[in-house]
């Protein structure tokens, strides 16, 4: 990382109170200062980032002057990106630190410095993803849950506790501080660093990679940062760069401002919609124009945190009074405020721009006067709908249901006694949740709600929207009206200073008279960690083969994702989530339907229980102040008693231990090698499909984080090892072993494999014998046989979280290709660094199309005439039991020469090593 100034492109500048050096783009030689300052912001932040770490001697100015000039001018080389930190979390980044810890064990065993793996950048790994909700309803259940998170997980946290003695630069948060992203809005992030260079204070933008797609939440404060799998973060964290294509940026001219009764969560859903229909996947979005100033850093956070969901790669909000606002409303130093104010104006970064006033690649509008109350569901986050339309909604995924598996039960009547008590509690609580008086205890039945979660970072780092959602749980108390049973509720903030707002407000309390008890501060829902239903409504859906729902305020809402007997889902605000709780069901149009009943009888609309923005402005204003921000951040890196308690091994090793079955040492250093040219340009011949897969393929499809069934062949493994169910965890927390997440790979338990239609699950078929079984023994059966093995796909694949098990699954799995219509960024990139060569059907060509059922052998070849890189075509023949073969082409989807690099060498890890050690 040189930050030295070869060519001539330093000022030094007083920034506020510091005086630093400052690298200024528009001084490289060759560039048209009037072209650049038309640049969007995305496009010279990365060019900052590459010229400050240039390196002359490398070759790394290729590619400076396109970037500074935009259009066809010059090369369209790769960018070497150097990220200033990295955030984690513990499901990506148990894995990270496995994956180090090994390679520290590989290089050891050469007798080499283990010490040499180690970050070169600050890394913060914050433990949100563990906690479940167990235990709801209760002013209990907070401890009940932190307990057993650490009954379950107390060898993956020792395994941190470890890394954080035997890694310099890296910071773990304890679990039950908050969630990572909003950890790093509200307190990690600067806008604008600074530090000693090596001729002295320099400063400079903050910028950021994390192993969670969410991480870009960040840019609602305008720092750049975005989600890539682990394997991408290892690298980066070793000293090696990010490589980037030359950006894409789509402007998004906002216009008008929200209307009384609309949401950041409304806007966020609407944007979502707006964005997939114009496809932003691949691309960065940058938010320009006159209604940018209208929303708060929370409002805009909201909007950048569902950046994955739309598909984009970043999606960044402009510096301006609103960023200095919030950097002192939530306790950043004034000198910081000073510098950031400073350098923004001195770089040109200030200000949102007026819409012409930058040269985008695209430009899309959106007028936020249009946006309405809305939800999105029942399957992805794009399906947004309206109130009056969500009844509409459900009921045709039913009906969808229902005609595909016509023994279910449509379920009428009651699923247990109007005088049963139904307590929606596990045995360790204390009090039923908003049991109705005998005899109006709803029907249990389709379209019922059973999880009502106020839940993850997009919505909990929004003071308006927590606050309303107090203020409508008051006035719904008031009245009278009280959450059915069978409905599990819950609150997990993403950080403390969300409990304390609301309680200081007089807000927490009614909250908890509903059910919604604070049940910890992580990611809980929105990751699947839901726990499990009450044993009546769990027994009554799985009996009657009920169709219910989850509403929540997260950000994905995946098949199978949030709970697995769960399978309409719906985001909302949480204004709306408590609303569908006291409704107790989702088949019912809020916009005119009452939402509840009062004792008396009188039905309560929710037009009723709706807050005065007004009003929730008050509140936020009287009950937000610094110091609250500064007393909870202040020792956010000190655990609880279960963290201190901990007994952590030292040394520079970790030392494995042969009978876990969370942690081992990882395999990848060693795997076969990826498929590359043989004789004849050859890549495979006589592969088997193991998956043919619709569109809309998700990574919680390909490697789920949630439950482990009994009955999967993860848990099988578990079994054999001598783990009982009750203590199997998610496939989340055993991602740091790779016999259990392998064994989970294409193991969620609605994915379709169209080779065993209409069965769901993760099963597959070996092929000519015709023995069905779940993916993993399929797999091992064809490594037996020597078979190479692909998965066809559809559109949208891999779309989701960053999770690079969705990689490191297939690969281990045997799988060294996967062809698909279009990719998701980050999971295209995950294949290729872990050796799974992604592949794409020609422009207007598909299974479909090309006629391929997934039972053919398959030949693949380079094409004549190409060479194997980036777009490399690739000539396949796919021969049916019967008749010629099918003959078409594909496309290699490696996005860059570094990449061709680390696919050849089987993967980045394999490759570090060989650079760092000549392996």
């Amino acid at each position: 990382m040189v930050e030295r100034d070869p060519l001539g492109v330093t000022e030094s500048l007083r920034l506020g109170t510091e005086t630093a050096t400052i690298w200024r783009p528009e001084r490289l030689a060759g560039v048209d200062a009037s072209r650049l300052a038309r640049r969007p912001r995305t496009v010279r932040l990365i060019l900052e980032n590459v010229l400050r770490h240039l390196d002359p001697a490398r070759g790394d100015a290729r590619g400076l002057l396109a970037l500074a000039h935009g259009g066809a001018d010059g090369p369209a080389e790769e960018l070497p990106y150097y990220p200033e930190r990295v955030l984690l979390q513990d499901f990506t980044g148990v894995p990270v630190l496995v994956d180090l810890a090994t390679l520290r064990d590989d290089a050891s065993r050469r007798g080499l410095d283990a010490g040499r793996i180690d970050p070169v950048v600050p890394v913060d790994l914050i433990v949100d993803h563990s906690v479940q909700v167990d235990s709801y309803g209760s002013v209990r259940s907070l401890a009940v849950n932190l307990d057993r998170e650490y009954e379950r997980n107390a060898e993956r946290y020792r395994l941190l506790r470890w890394a954080k003695g035997a890694f310099h630069r890296l910071k773990v948060v304890p679990p039950g501080n908050g969630i990572c992203h909003q950890v790093n809005l509200e307190s990690l992030a600067t806008v604008v660093s600074g530090r000693s260079g090596p001729d002295g204070p320099i400063a400079f933008p903050d910028t950021v990679i994390g192993t969670d797609s969410h991480t870009t939440m960040v840019n609602g404060l305008s720092v750049l940062g975005w989600g890539v799998g682990g394997i991408e973060a290892e690298a980066v964290l070793v000293g090696e760069p990010y490589f980037l294509s030359r950006p894409t940026v789509v402007g998004v001219e906002l216009t008008g401002r929200l209307p009384a009764g609309a949401t950041a969560t409304d806007l966020v859903l609407a944007v979502t919609r707006r964005l997939r229909a114009h496809g932003v996947v691949d691309k960065f979005v940058e938010f320009l124009g006159p209604g940018v100033p209208t929303l708060a850093v929370p409002d805009r956070a909201t909007v950048s945190n569902m950046c994955p969901e739309y598909g984009a790669t970043a999606a960044l909000f402009p510096i301006d009074e609103r960023t200095l606002e919030y950097l002192r409303g939530t306790g950043r130093p004034e000198a910081l405020v000073a510098r950031v104010e400073a350098y923004a104006k001195a770089a040109g970064l200030w200000g949102a721009p007026a819409a012409g006033g930058l040269d985008f690649d695209e430009t899309v509008v959106i007028d936020l006067a249009s946006v309405e109350p809305t939800v999105s569901g029942p399957r992805n986050p794009e399906e947004g709908v309206r109130l009056s339309e969500v009844p509409t909604s459900f009921r045709r995924a039913r009906d969808a249901y229902r005609a595909a598996h016509p023994k279910g039960v449509a379920g009428s009547g009651r699923a247990y006694p109007s005088d049963d008590p139904l307590h929606p509690f596990n045995g360790e609580l204390d009090r039923p949740v908003g049991r109705p008086a005998p005899g109006q205890a709803p029907a249990l039945d389709d379209g019922a709600v059973v999880i009502a979660a106020i839940t993850s970072c997009t919505n909990t780092s929004n003071p308006a929207v927590m606050i309303g959602a107090g203020l409508l749980a008051k006035r719904a108390v008031e009245l009278g009206l009280k959450v059915p049973p069978h409905v599990k509720t819950s609150l997990a903030p993403g950080s403390k200073v969300v409990t304390d707002y609301l309680e200081r407000a007089g807000l927490l309390r009614y909250l908890d008279d509903l059910g919604f008890d604070v049940v910890g501060y992580g990611c809980t829902t929105c990751i699947g960690n839901s726990g499990p239903l009450p044993d009546a409504v769990d027994r009554a859906v799985r009996e009657r083969d009920l169709f219910v729902a989850a509403v929540l305020s997260g950000n994905r809402n995946f098949e199978a994702r949030i709970h697995n007997q769960v399978r309409a889902n719906y985001l909302a605000s949480p204004l709306l989530v408590v609303a569908y709780a006291l409704a107790g069901t989702i088949d019912v149009d809020l916009a005119h339907a009452p939402v509840g009943h009062a004792p008396d009888g009188r039905p309560v609309t929710l037009a009723e229980l709706w807050p005065d923005p007004a009003e929730v402005r008050r509140l936020v204003d009287a009950h937000l102040s610094p110091p609250l921000f500064e007393e909870k951040y202040r020792a956010i890196e000190t655990g609880d008693r279960h963290w201190e308690e901990l007994a952590a091994p030292g040394g520079a090793r970790y030392p494995w231990e042969a009978a876990s079955t969370y942690l081992a040492e990882a395999p990848y250093l060693h795997l076969p090698p990826p498929w590359l040219p043989a004789g004849g340009g050859a890549l495979a011949r006589g592969a088997r499909a193991l998956l043919v897969l619709g569109d809309k393929v998700s990574t919680d499809h390909i490697s789920p984080a949630g439950e482990i069934p009994e009955g999967s062949a993860a848990g099988a493994y578990l079994r054999e090892h001598g783990v009982s169910p009750h203590e199997f965890n998610t496939y989340g927390a055993r991602r740091g072993h790779h016999e259990v997440l392998v064994r989970g790979t294409f193991a969620n338990v609605r994915l379709r494999n169209e080779l065993v239609a209409p069965r769901e699950g993760g099963f597959s078929v070996h092929l000519p014998s015709g023995t069905a079984g779940t993916v993993y023994e399929v797999a091992a059966r064809y490594r037996t046989d020597g078979t190479p093995l692909l998965v066809l796909a559809g559109n949208g694949y891999g779309q989701g979280s960053s999770r690079d098990w969705a990689a490191k699954g297939p690969r281990l799995l045997g799988i060294g290709a996967v062809l698909a219509e279009s990719y998701e960024r980050i999971h295209r990139s995950n294949l290729a660094e872990m050796g799974v060569l992604p592949l794409t059907y020609r422009p207007g060509e598909s299974r479909k199309s090309l006629g391929l059922s997934g039972r053919e052998t398959f030949d693949l070849e380079l094409a004549p005439g190409s060479s194997f890189g980036a777009g490399a075509e690739v000539e396949i023949s796919a021969q049916g039991a019967d008749g010629p073969p099918r003959r078409f082409r594909a496309v290699a989807r490696l996005a860059s020469s570094a990449e061709v690099e680390h696919y050849r060498a089987g993967g980045v890890l394999p490759y570090v090593m060989a650079r760092r050690f000549g392996r």
